[in-house]
């Protein structure tokens, strides 16, 4: 059963062409919002905190420093709505979640920049 589900998600679901990013990495997602007849485009840069789950169900969030507050977003992969994710900075973090990274303010809440 589970593999027929993954079947149809592979052949029905269409898939966009993404940068490789991870956990750490400083990220824009351009995404479209309607309002009304009008649309229009919309960014959010911020840290990858986790990425979650395969396939077509994949999931990523994204936080970020509104003012002081933390403003934290979800976003599926296959979100018709994405029009393109650029990659800013790739970050080296020991960790898949970064959880702990709500908990940080002012010059803890830096992360080093990768090598690669």
């Amino acid at each position: 059963m589970e593999s027929l589900i993954k079947f149809v998600q592979d052949e029905f679901v269409a898939t966009k062409e993404f940068p490789e990013f991870s956990a750490g990495d400083t990220i824009t997602v351009f995404y479209e919002i309607k309002e009304g007849q009008k649309t229009r485009t919309q960014f959010f840069r911020g840290v990858v905190i986790q990425k979650r789950g395969s396939g077509a169900s994949q999931t990523f969030t994204i936080r970020k420093m509104s003012g002081t507050v933390g403003v934290e977003r979800i976003f599926p992969v296959n979100l018709p709505a994405i029009q393109k994710i650029e990659l800013n900075k790739r970050g080296k973090v020991r960790r898949a979640r970064i959880y702990y990274f709500r908990g940080l303010t002012g010059k803890k809440a830096r992360i080093k920049e990768a090598k690669r």
